[in-house]
């Protein structure tokens, strides 16, 4: 080794082929966040789903991020609102 070259520190942590890693994200609201886009895709224009807060998993804030995430993979565009019983949800123009 001639003077002044780096010697680079032993990897600390296991490498992996990028074919081997995961694409998808299945997070602990899959299973509720599929159901509600299923759902969602079968409103009928001018109609929204009213889900009582005491089926959700988790707290109204929690499936909204989630389902926010969901939509916008899938270009989606959704509107939610909610009182103290329900989580209202529609489908809106998508804004590009």
């Amino acid at each position: 080794m001639a003077d002044g070259e780096h010697v680079p520190n032993p990897m600390r942590f296991k490498s992996v082929l990028q074919s081997a890693i995961p694409k998808g994200r299945d997070g602990k609201h899959k299973q509720i966040i599929t159901q509600l886009l299923s759902d969602i895709d079968q409103l009928a224009e001018g109609s929204a789903l009213k889900v009582p807060l005491s089926e959700l998993p988790d707290t109204k804030e929690n499936i909204r991020s989630a389902l926010s995430r969901a939509a916008l993979q899938r270009n989606l565009g959704i509107s939610t609102s909610s009182n103290d019983e329900f989580l209202y949800i529609w489908k809106t123009p998508k804004q590009d």
